[in-house]
């Protein structure tokens, strides 16, 4: 099996925590040059710091906040005008905070389609001419189970991500002729930052203990645990790779079992 990513170039978005610094590290165990990008310059200069180089990979990282428009796609225009090969995006950011449909109000629906769904066609858009012409392009896009069964207390979220698979499966058929996949792969309950935040709402609003609650939690996942940020990037990075051409246009749960559907 070809999991070898030698000589590849991936462009990974938030990836100084996380899924996203998690997915930064298996890709560059496998042999790719990693662009990090997010927001915070001294922990993109630690991630950076912190990725393999026995292959030779030469790693590089921009500075670009998710949440303000043009950010993204300046930052990225700037980088291929100097750098212009890459094979592989991972569209990766962090979601909105939690709350009812009911509750939320447009500025939030507004956000957080800017933040997802512009941004991924914005770099799409940028990096698929290089793939084409190099005839190998690998993208994955990080969303969530809600895809599949929406998370109650996640309306805006759930909204949002619905519209992001049905993008990235929309493009799956546009683009696949050249060389270039697009999948989407959806973590469950994943020990990050954002489940602590999930951990202390639920909390909140039940009246119990953020570890009664995460009791409660992992006791609805068949495996009994919270998955790891390492393992989600595993998948995404299989997706990236040689042997995974002919896996295209869709969803991959890595969630221990939870989600109630196929």
């Amino acid at each position: 099996m070809n999991l070898d990513l030698t000589g590849k170039t991936a462009l990974v978005g938030g990836s100084t925590q996380g899924i996203g610094r998690a997915t930064a590290v298996e890709l560059a165990l496998l042999g790719a040059n990693v662009v990090l990008i997010a927001r915070n310059e001294e922990t993109l200069k630690t991630t950076l710091a912190s990725l393999d180089t026995t292959r030779g990979q030469v790693h590089r990282y921009l500075v670009a906040d998710f949440s303000q428009p043009g950010a993204v796609p300046t930052a990225v225009a700037q980088h291929l005008a100097q750098f212009p090969d890459v094979h592989i995006l991972i569209n990766n950011t962090g979601g909105p905070a939690g709350g009812s449909l009911l509750d939320a109000n447009p500025e939030e629906f507004t956000q957080t389609f800017h933040n997802h769904l512009l941004n991924n066609q914005a770099l799409v858009q940028a990096v698929v001419p290089s793939m084409r012409q190099a005839g190998y392009g690998r993208i994955v896009n990080i969303i969530s189970t809600s895809v599949k069964q929406p998370i109650v207390g996640l309306g805006v979220s759930n909204t949002i991500r619905g519209a992001v698979a049905q993008w990235a499966k929309t493009l799956s058929l546009e683009i696949a002729r050249f060389g270039i996949t697009v999948n989407n792969v959806l973590p469950g309950y994943t020990r990050t930052a954002r489940l602590e935040a999930v951990l202390t709402m639920r909390a909140k609003a039940s009246g119990k203990t953020e570890e009664e609650t995460a009791v409660q939690m992992e006791s609805e996942i068949p495996t009994g645990r919270f998955v790891t940020a390492e393992e989600v990037a595993a998948a995404v990075a299989f997706l990236c790779t040689p042997a995974a051409a002919s896996i295209n246009g869709i969803n991959v749960p890595v969630d221990g079992g939870k989600t109630g559907s196929l």
